[in-house]
């Protein structure tokens, strides 16, 4: 009985969601009717609630080419959806690394010293608002001279940037969470500072770390998007932008679904890892 509820729960339940959202994605949206004139000719007319708005069926059957070949190039700029999202993905990957290098450290930082904290926090607070459309033209500035590789240089600075305020907060309020008692024993033992840092503060904080982890991995995954749009660069966001400017709405709406599937991929694949250092 218990296998079947949670069999309800688990998948059935997920299905009617999805089939629900598509019913109505499908009752708002536009299609095309044959109306005949009155001079006794026929015209294309769009109707519906959304009239620009391609239902499931229409975006299907316009953009299915990009996902039967979804590793296919046959152009610049015609190639398949997810050869498109391992180009983001790369990029994503480069500046989240660095955005876990810069505020894992600046985090315990924050964490450690009552005065670092004074004198960078409200800094911190000032900057963590600013918007990705903001860092870039920043980062175009920072790198210019960096020949052909500034505008990947750039969409690493913002990438890295818009994404390390989750790892940075996330591990101050772990450090500064870690109980005394931890840190009374290791000066019973006379752990060394190294000691005390691998063996009772990371392992502590460790639970607040990933998941500062995880809301960086998604930000750094939304940032691709407005960088690809602003730089150029070949990948989802730049498919996105190129297809709007085209008209071509049922590959933005191909775009969104992928964006959101490839975030929702990396949420459960870091989930999965956080799990896996917490039982290691």
């Amino acid at each position: 009985m218990k296998s079947a509820s949670a069999w309800v729960a688990n998948l059935l339940m997920p299905l009617v969601g999805l089939g629900l959202t598509l019913l109505i994605w499908q009752l708002i949206a536009g299609h095309t009717e044959m109306r005949r004139q009155a001079d006794g000719t026929t015209e294309e007319v769009k109707t519906g609630l959304v009239k620009d708005l391609p239902g499931p069926y229409t975006t299907w059957q316009k953009t299915s080419r990009y996902i039967v070949e979804p590793f296919a190039k046959r152009e610049e700029l015609d190639q398949g959806v997810l050869r498109f999202t391992w180009y983001s993905l790369i990029i994503v990957a480069k500046g989240y690394a660095i955005a876990l290098l810069l505020g894992t450290p600046l985090g315990f930082f924050l964490g450690l010293s009552k005065s670092f904290s004074r004198m960078f926090d409200p800094i911190i607070q000032v900057l963590r608002p600013v918007s990705p459309l903001a860092w870039m033209p920043l980062g175009v500035v920072l790198f210019s001279n960096a020949g052909r590789s500034a505008n990947e240089l750039a969409a690493l600075f913002t990438i890295a940037v818009c994404s390390m305020w989750p790892t940075v907060l996330n591990t101050a309020v772990g450090v500064r969470a870690i109980p005394q008692d931890y840190l009374n024993i290791a000066r019973v033992l006379k752990l060394s500072r190294w000691q005390t840092l691998v063996k009772i503060m990371i392992p502590a904080t460790l639970p607040y770390m990933f998941t500062g982890y995880r809301l960086s991995l998604g930000i750094a995954w939304l940032v691709i998007v407005a960088v690809e749009m602003l730089t150029g660069r070949i990948g989802i966001g730049n498919f996105l932008w190129n297809e709007y400017n085209n008209g071509l709405y049922t590959s933005i709406v191909l775009c969104i679904i992928t964006i959101g599937v490839v975030g929702f991929l990396l949420d459960r694949g870091m989930s999965l890892l956080e799990r896996r250092f917490k039982t290691a």
